[in-house]
């Protein structure tokens, strides 16, 4: 019988059952989304924030994210979603809208915030799987050994993946032989994804429910006769069940000294039982919640000031002064929300630097509070991800990342030290402002957000200082505590060859500080040893050989480093130029002044804090503990010491080299230069007395040094926002840098010259350069810069950003500019 009518008849039912289409996101930067057909079996099952998977390309497998679902068929013949990997979706609407909006704003791909958002393991893994080719047959005649060895695999096993190829070759590298493998049609590659999450699985001990009782157990002890050790090892158990509730397998063998063997006797004559069960990797505190203290009365009136600010706006700014006692209101602003039953979002500018705030935090919250940041593995960051979406989290403290997370019911997001610059991400997309996204983030959920610093950034006072946002300020120091004596130091008058570290005044200030029992920090915002080595002969200057930077002389490693690279290379003893030994160490860094004290005061506890000495998982937690327990005397660090740290010894602050934080190249030299010094200022005098900070410098006439002496942060943006002003830089502006990057001096230079020419037909007036940045070249990569200066019109900025984006592409299109790459950083630092 011809069945042919039949097949086409249930062809064309499969087409017509296909009535809706998903537009998916894919974790690449892709131009825009792809949208896939939804098989029938998936139509009930598949809702926006699920992952597929689908193919891209040939045979390229993703787990992707559905943004929408539509039944409006796209312009192109789509292919079918091969799964659906979800019952629930792993986001909720808010964080799609999250990703949207970052992507136009910040000019990128919703791929690539999709990649920043989720959790590697979230994305799935695409795994090779070699197939045999049954046409192929059995004649191997033809093929050489390695290629006979793994064909005949393939014949008996049908498929192998790369590991098992691995394994039957008996080498690592077996790419070569696949690809003849597959040229001669021997077999064909399938790509599979798998979940690489695997839940945290333990073995907890269990006493037989037949020995429950008294009288059993009595019993059973009674009449034991054998095995001593055995006997003992229930001993040790029926304490720690007593004492801890439930007993793990390692915690009972650590416990009794026994060993897996003895136990596995216990389990055979089914006196203990052993159990496989769930665990979290995260070990979580007691829920306790105490919020025990009382505000000052200026305190007082500031949370209740941020809380009439709620009812009319949204967003308030908390400008405090150091010490003022901003976390105690952030605290009891936590406590109310989470009363309401509402989720918290308590964002830091760098969660590694912060361990002080944990700890004060999971003091007054306990367990209802997680941590969110790097140092988590990626099954810890799945197993948080899905504790928050459920809203068994309910506070959460974190890195500008935490941003991402699946909020439920979000009612409050604090911003703390709203001003730092981490919040900015570099690189890799998206380059989001975490404070800025956070206001955005909020308003999805009508949440209220608190922005928080001693030392605001200009947008942001400009902000409130327009009734955008609210303004509440703090302007004494908890407990009636002065602001510190601020004396400047003109190093100029200091007779002393070279640059100079330590003035006799800053010497005998130390020398007096830790003679009363306190403590003293040492801002100097360079790590390392020496900055650079000049030959004293010739001149000549070590430089990296992949960026136009010199390279910086670490003492511990006696090596020299590449700061923007990362390279390290072997110290220099003979100059490569001219042969001479004659090496002068020009300016200082940390390592230097470190080693500096301690040849100056030898009876004194010495430290250092910055990149290279705390690299450990909590080896920065270390060491502020062991400063706060006074078991340091002196902390060397670079800007790691400015941020949120509170010690109540610290009387003395010394600022080392001034002049380095007020030569930047950078319209926010000034803001950046002053909100470091008040902040590391902000270190001294916390408690009991005031402080004093000493400030080395050669420029002692420049504004922001008087405006840091006097305390004065008003001063500061009066002075910043004419110039602002006058300048057309923000608030008064939205810039966009734009760096192109190619290894070819000669390609760069044309590209950018020709993509300048483009954009001022559009927009004249708004972009300037291109030109070499300060560091000209990166990682063998030449660079150029543009700057566009866009006035304050959301249409128009719009409009511009698609300009931009359309003589990319243009760009890109010609031969020779493929391999340039673009970068748009938005609102760029």
């Amino acid at each position: 019988m011809d069945n042919s009518n039949e097949i086409i008849f249930d062809s064309i039912t499969v087409v017509q059952k296909i009535s809706l289409y998903a537009e998916v996101i894919l974790p690449l930067a892709l131009p825009t989304t792809y949208t896939y057909a939804v098989p029938a079996i998936f139509a009930d099952k598949i809702k926006p924030g699920c992952r597929v998977e689908v193919v891209l390309g040939k045979n390229k497998r993703y787990a992707g994210i559905i943004k929408l679902i539509t039944p409006e068929a796209p312009a192109y013949t789509t292919k079918e979603i091969l799964n659906v990997l979800d019952d629930e979706p792993v986001l909720y609407p808010q964080q799609l809208q999250l990703w949207n909006w970052m992507s136009q704003y910040y000019m990128c791909s919703e791929g690539e915030v999709m990649a920043a958002a989720l959790p590697a393991h979230f994305k799935l893994s695409s795994e090779t799987i070699l197939l045999f080719n049954e046409d192929y047959g059995d004649d191997f005649s033809s093929l050489n050994n390695e290629e006979y060895l793994v064909a005949e695999a393939l014949l008996i096993k049908k498929q192998l993946n790369l590991t098992e190829v691995q394994q039957v070759l008996d080498v690592t590298h077996v790419y070569p032989v696949i690809k003849k493998l597959i040229d001669k049609k021997v077999c064909v590659v399938w790509e599979a994804l798998s979940e690489r999450y695997q839940s945290k699985k333990e073995n907890f001990v269990v006493l037989n429910p037949q020995y429950d009782t008294d009288a059993a157990m009595s019993e059973l002890l009674n009449n034991w006769t054998k095995a001593p050790k055995q006997m003992e090892l229930l001993l040790s158990y029926l304490h720690l069940i007593k004492t801890t509730g439930e007993v793990t397998q390692v915690e009972l063998l650590k416990k009794s000294g026994a060993t897996a063997a003895q136990l596995n006797g216990l389990a055979e004559k089914k006196i203990l039982l052993i159990e496989k069960r769930t665990v979290d990797r995260i070990k979580a505190l007691p829920k306790a919640m105490e919020v025990a203290f009382d505000l000052s009365a200026a305190q007082e009136i500031c949370l209740l000031e941020v809380q009439r600010c709620f009812t009319t706006k949204n967003v308030c700014l908390l400008h405090g002064v150091t010490s003022s006692g901003k976390t105690q209101i952030y605290i009891k602003l936590i406590e109310a929300y989470y009363k309401q039953g509402k989720q918290v979002l308590y964002l830091l500018p760098e969660i590694a630097l912060t361990a002080q705030m944990i700890r004060r935090l999971q003091f007054h919250f306990g367990g209802n509070i997680a941590i969110y940041h790097s140092k988590f593995n990626n099954n810890e960051r799945v197993e948080l991800w899905n504790k928050i979406k459920t809203g068994e989290v309910r506070i959460v403290l974190g890195a500008r990342s935490a941003l991402f997370l699946p909020f439920k019911d979000l009612g409050l997001i604090v911003v703390d030290e709203e001003h730092d610059p981490s919040f900015k991400q570099q690189d890799p997309a998206p380059r989001y402002n975490a404070r800025d996204a956070a206001v955005y983030y909020g308003a999805l959920f009508n949440a209220k957000i608190v922005l928080g610093s001693a030392t605001p950034s200009i947008e942001t006072y400009y902000n409130a200082q327009k009734g955008k946002y609210g303004l509440v300020e703090l302007s004494e120091r908890f407990g009636g505590i002065h602001l510190p004596t601020i004396e400047i130091i003109n190093t100029r008058q200091v007779a002393q060859k070279g640059k100079v570290m330590l003035s006799p005044q800053l010497k005998e200030a130390i020398e007096k500080t830790v003679a009363a029992g306190r403590q003293v920090i040492l801002f100097q915002n360079r790590r390392g040893y020496s900055p650079y080595l000049i030959c004293g002969t010739c001149g000549y200057l070590p430089q990296c050989k992949d960026c136009d930077v010199t390279l910086t002389l670490h003492k511990y490693s006696n090596k020299l480093h590449c700061h923007y690279c990362g390279t390290t290379y072997p110290k220099i003893t003979a100059c490569p130029a001219c042969g001479s030994v004659n090496w002068i160490e020009k300016n200082f860094g940390t390592e230097k002044i470190e080693e500096m004290i301690e040849d100056e005061f030898p009876s004194l506890k010495v430290a250092r804090m910055d990149v290279d000495s705390v690299r450990g998982k909590s080896a920065h937690d270390n060491l502020i503990k062991l400063f706060e327990q006074q078991r340091i005397d002196v902390l060397v660090g670079t800007q790691m010491v400015v941020k949120g740290l509170d010690f109540e010894k610290v009387s003395l602050v010394g600022i080392l080299d001034a002049d380095g934080l007020l030569s930047f190249a950078d319209f926010r030299v000034n803001e950046r230069a002053f909100q470091l010094m008040e902040q590391v200022s902000g270190r001294a005098g916390r408690k009991e007395s005031q402080g004093n900070v000493l400030i080395q410098a050669t420029q002692i006439n420049h504004p922001v040094l008087q405006f840091v002496k006097e305390h004065d942060y008003k001063k500061l943006y009066s002075f910043e926002i004419n110039n602002r002003q006058q300048f057309f830089y923000p608030p008064f502006s939205r810039i966009i840098e734009i760096t192109l990057k190619h290894k070819a001096k000669e390609v760069v230079d044309e590209a950018a010259n020709k993509l300048a020419a483009a954009l001022q037909k559009n927009m004249s007036n708004f972009v300037v350069g291109p030109a070499a940045p300060v560091v000209a070249r990166i990682r063998n990569q030449y660079l150029m810069e543009l700057l566009i200066k866009l006035p304050l019109d959301t249409k128009q900025i719009q409009l511009y950003k698609q300009i931009i984006r359309n003589e990319f592409n243009l760009l890109l299109a010609e031969k020779q500019f493929k391999s340039v790459v673009m970068i748009a950083d938005v609102d760029a630092n």
